[in-house]
């Protein structure tokens, strides 16, 4: 054992030891984080507008402050962003960090001193758990990949912006900067295919231990590795230990990552977003992740049923059942109040607390790390009938993550047509750009070659009628969702194509 390693094996218990205090106490952590949070935010214009004075327990907070989206929350941003000093918290951001949401268009989501801290402390804790948990604390010793955005970041009034993944580049430590992986040149470079392709030089004849990011890109990485090498990934990085991944549902890759890999690696999963670190895994023998309690984060839940009544009840770690599907709000060190992040989640266990992510509020694609949102494809759909001589009754979307030929993964736009456009392919071409335009996040997984155009299923006339009639929702209230993230509906409407 190298002394690089023995010294991560101490680290890690003396973190774990500290993890500990507050996994054991978890409801007073939280009592702490809320007290922290409201008395430093005490004298901003977002405190003094809700009277956080005379804050002195949850009820008060609920009384006077509201849960808020990112729209409702960004008359307070756009003074933040304008430059303004003490709005959401003491002083300005460090950074913001620019970001498609998926409850909302592009976000400029503030990060403090205090949230980019606990933000690393938790990415970092997420490794040493696993070394505290398993022994294992060799991979140390090799090449470690994080498959990011780009480090470099401009300016917008002074505060630094950039996508969270370039944020986080500038503080890997130092101890670990001579393992890390691409370089920084490498790291810069905006083409993702050009970059990948990068990557693959610079890694190909290394150690390498550990490999990090999304699912999709790091797919896209191990499909170049193997085409240039003829090796499986496990073959040709003998020593590759530990997939560290975040931002979507792995479950759909795995079969696809084992076999590319050729054979099961371990892996940790991350919660991370630009709005906080809230939770990693942290045991390779159960499922979830542990929800991080002392982070400056202060954590409500509504259950997911009742998030939309006016009076829906807004509770504390302490009264949380398990197996229930709860919309998560956030109070944070970077100023987010009652924040509503627009995820849903489940708690597998309340010793120590453990969530799983059980989905999003509102409808939504996010197969590939795009976020695209209703609002962004009805856009799309507009400007595509607007450009061309088609009509369109109804039309809802979904991802293909494995289509049935050897091809790129698609979105498919369903679409019953009471007119079909004289030209298809300029509609096609209409929708997809529009939605590029829209969403930077699907236009990088274009550009980057990992999803192709959009593809186009025609539906028979009365097809969608006939479907919402076979599962008993014809009518009434019910509407067609516009769009999701599996494909139930999507497959139910192929019966009703057009041949």
């Amino acid at each position: 054992m190298s002394l690089k390693s023995l010294a991560a094996q101490l680290f890690a218990k003396n973190i774990h030891r500290k993890t500990k205090k507050w996994v054991d106490n978890p409801i007073a952590a939280q009592k702490n984080v809320f007290t922290e949070l409201v008395q430093k935010a005490s004298n901003t214009k977002f405190g003094h507008d809700h009277d956080f004075k005379n804050i002195n327990s949850h009820a008060d907070f609920v009384r006077l402050v509201p849960v808020r989206d990112y729209e409702e929350l960004k008359p307070y941003i756009n003074k933040v962003v304008a430059g303004e000093s003490d709005i959401l918290w003491p002083g300005k951001p460090i950074y913001f960090a620019k970001t498609s949401g998926t409850t909302s268009g592009s976000k400029y989501i503030p990060i403090t001193e205090e949230s980019i801290k606990k933000q690393v402390e938790a990415s970092r804790n997420a490794i040493l758990n696993y070394i505290h948990e398993t022994g294992n604390s060799d991979f140390v010793d090799g090449k470690m990949i994080f498959l990011q955005g780009s480090p470099e970041l401009t300016e917008k009034n002074g505060v630094k912006l950039g996508r969270l993944s370039g944020i986080s580049a500038h503080y890997v430590p130092n101890y670990l900067q001579k393992n890390r992986l691409p370089s920084w040149e490498t790291n810069c470079i905006e083409d993702w295919e050009t970059k990948v392709n990068a990557i693959v030089n610079e890694t190909v004849n290394e150690n390498m231990t550990v490999i990090a990011g999304i699912p999709s890109w790091v797919q896209m990485y191990f499909e170049k590795l193997q085409a240039k090498t003829d090796k499986k990934v496990g073959d040709l990085f003998k020593n590759f230990q530990l997939f560290i991944y975040g931002g979507v549902n792995y479950e759909p890759y795995r079969a696809k990552f084992e076999n590319l890999i050729g054979r099961k690696v371990d892996s940790i999963e991350l919660f991370p977003a630009s709005e906080g670190f809230f939770a990693y895994q942290d045991s390779q023998k159960d499922k979830g992740m542990l929800l991080l309690l002392n982070h400056g984060i202060f954590y409500e839940f509504i259950k997911s049923e009742e998030f939309f009544d006016e009076k829906a009840k807004r509770i504390t770690l302490k009264d949380v059942e398990l197996e229930v599907n709860y919309v998560m709000i956030i109070s944070t060190n970077a100023g987010l109040w009652a924040y509503n992040l627009g995820d849903t989640i489940q708690f597998i266990s309340k010793s120590p607390f453990k969530i799983i992510v059980s989905g999003r509020i509102k409808h939504f694609i996010s197969a590939f790390g795009e976020h695209v949102i209703a609002k962004e494809v009805e856009q799309a759909m507009q400007e595509a009938i607007s450009e061309t001589d088609a009509r369109v009754n109804e039309f809802t979307v979904a991802p293909q993550i494995v289509p049935e030929r050897d091809e790129l993964p698609y979105h498919e736009w369903l679409i019953e047509f009471e007119k079909l456009p004289t030209d298809m392919n300029k509609f096609i071409s209409t929708l997809d750009n529009s939605l590029q335009r829209q969403n930077s996040y699907y236009f990088d997984l274009i550009d980057g070659s990992i999803l192709q155009t959009l593809k186009i299923t025609s539906i028979k006339e009365g097809g969608f009628n006939e479907y919402m009639k076979s599962i008993g929702k014809l009518g009434g209230q019910n509407k067609v969702q516009r769009l999701s993230n599996d494909r139930k509906l999507a497959d139910g409407l192929h019966q009703f194509k057009n041949l």
